[in-house]
């Protein structure tokens, strides 16, 4: 079996914790200050964590985001999402979120729906 990287905490640098979940910077983000936030107990996805994980993983996510925003002004928006399951590009099969940081022009703006 593979061990988890994300429950040996004691070996990641952490930007933040609460009691039952943690946050860390993505060791290969798409954008700059690109940031995980992890339940502390190992479960497969956030579908399996607990409603109280669920809401830990939020506190945490809103504390980085105001971090991040005081790091970089430029900041305008965020992404913040999972990716759960293989066919959805899970690569870790630990619950985790990630939190993007978006500037404008980083990459092009959807194409513009047409009028229903």
């Amino acid at each position: 079996m593979v061990s988890c990287p994300f429950c040996s905490r004691h070996s990641l640098a952490l930007l933040g914790e609460n009691g039952l979940a943690f946050a860390i910077r993505d060791k290969f983000p798409v954008r700059p200050l690109h940031s995980l936030i992890v339940t502390k107990r190992h479960v497969s996805d956030i579908f399996e964590a607990t409603p109280d994980e669920r809401e830990a993983l939020h506190r945490i996510a809103a504390e980085i985001r105001a971090a991040i925003r005081l790091l970089d002004p430029n900041v305008e928006g965020f992404n913040f999402g999972s990716n759960i399951g293989i066919a959805a590009g899970q690569k870790i099969f630990h619950a985790h979120i990630h939190l993007i940081p978006r500037r404008s022009g980083d990459t092009p703006p959807p194409p513009a729906r047409p009028d229903p």
